[in-house]
């Protein structure tokens, strides 16, 4: 079991916001990421923020969006793809869509619209 999945999703959220506001993104637009991968609306998210959900947690309440499987590329050197464990590939799928919003896409296209 990887560490990651039992630290708390509000320990990393706030280096999140960081990464994307340093790049001219708001943090509005990463709940918004956020909540389209995971289907929370902004109360459920504030929740798991409040509480300090853990990773595994978090995604075991998340619905994922369906569109999710569309996500690709490479994190930390890894192709999210073929990721095998399920909830490291959620957790790479978000921060998969964290450093495209750091990039500067679109908000079309990091949402698969």
């Amino acid at each position: 079991m990887s560490r990651i999945f039992t630290t708390s999703f509000a320990s990393v959220y706030p280096h999140y916001v960081t990464k994307v506001e340093k790049k001219g993104r708001t943090k509005a637009e990463l709940d918004q990421v956020i909540q389209w991968l995971t289907g929370f609306d902004e109360s459920a998210l504030r929740g798991h923020l409040a509480t300090g959900t853990t990773f595994e947690d978090f995604f075991a309440d998340a619905c994922l969006n369906p569109y999710a499987s569309l996500i690709t590329g490479v994190v930390c050197g890894v192709r999210v793809e073929n990721i095998d464990d399920p909830l490291m590939q959620k957790i790479r799928y978000m921060d998969k869509l964290v450093d495209e919003l750091a990039k500067g896409k679109s908000m079309d296209r990091i949402l698969r619209a």
